[in-house]
């Protein structure tokens, strides 16, 4: 499952992304620059914004969506969700194994290969 989710800034997108990888609700975020163009509250908005591009399962859905809402300073965040039709083996097991229930104790965030995925 990717799931899409905007910030308003760097530090939330890095702070929410850490806290879903770190809780083991998602294996990876991706945080990509983005400008949004949308109407809140009968005002045309044009904002620059962070775009997370969550990879999680189906099972721990229910509490990235409690995290990101409990976390996020926007009063109504998108959160917005699309199932993976098709994802390598390796490429899957090691999200099932990202995303196991039990957060893992980790030292910090490091650029570390993912352990079953090949170049």
């Amino acid at each position: 499952m990717i799931v899409f989710v905007t910030c308003g800034s760097d530090e939330e997108a890095r702070k929410i992304s850490e806290l879903l990888v770190r809780e083991r609700v998602a294996a990876c975020a991706n945080v990509a620059e983005i400008e949004s163009v949308f109407e809140w509250k009968g005002k045309l908005e044009n904002q620059a914004e962070k775009l997370l591009i969550i990879k999680t399962i189906q099972s721990r859905y229910g509490e990235l969506e409690r995290l990101v809402k409990a976390n996020h300073s926007y009063e109504c965040p998108e959160i917005m969700a699309i199932e993976v039709r098709h994802a390598s083996k390796e490429y899957e097991n090691w999200l099932l194994e990202s995303c196991k229930n039990t957060p893992k104790s980790r030292k910090g965030i490091g650029r570390a290969r993912r352990p079953d995925c090949a170049d």
